[in-house]
């Protein structure tokens, strides 16, 4: 369930509890105290970038801030799988925290990060080619000449790798889902 969806029931839920006769009461019987307001950043912990805004365009783990679940984006052009990154080898660029498994995995991405960042944010192209912003499984990739591109699952991986037209409609649609964005 989406965020907004999830909050928009709880307000709902809240209002009519406490229009109800039980809620009444113990809104009556509940002592009067300010409402606390902290800065929302102060609870963020240190070292995280800040909350998500509208129209953020690169998937990542809303929970830690790490990009592409913490996965080393360098790592998908050097071997067969990619490689978890490490957490004394994080870099924060652009709002991201991106993680690498070396110095100098950290050091390729730093000196050019437009070759390793993946296309399309990191959503699902197949998805994006729909019109959608679809989260990925940073374990489903492609490197297709210069770019990676992540994807939800095998099956939407194979379907890309089979259907070029994919990537086209993709490239159209991008602009507008990135419209639509709002984490």
């Amino acid at each position: 369930m989406k965020a907004a969806t999830r909050q928009r029931r709880l307000s709902l839920a809240a209002g009519f509890l406490a229009l109800s006769p039980i809620g009444q009461m113990a809104l009556a019987s509940a002592p009067l105290a300010a409402p606390e307001t902290p800065a929302l950043s102060s609870t963020l912990p240190s070292g995280l970038p800040g909350l998500p805004s509208l129209g953020e365009v690169m998937q990542r783990n809303l929970s830690t801030g790490l990009a592409i679940n913490g996965f080393d984006p360098v790592s998908y052009r050097l071997g067969a799988k990619p490689a978890a990154g490490r957490p004394e080898y994080e870099l924060l660029q652009d709002r991201f925290v991106w993680r690498f498994a070396s110095q100098a995995n950290l050091e390729a991405f730093r000196d050019a990060p437009d070759i390793y960042t993946p296309a399309f944010g990191g959503f699902d192209p197949t998805g994006i080619a729909e019109g959608v912003a679809v989260e990925s499984d940073p374990s489903q990739f492609a490197v297709i000449g210069s770019r990676l591109y992540l994807f939800r699952s095998a099956d939407n991986r194979q379907r890309f790798l089979q259907n070029a037209e994919l990537l086209a409609q993709a490239e159209n649609r991008w602009s507008a889902v990135l419209r639509l964005i709002a984490r």
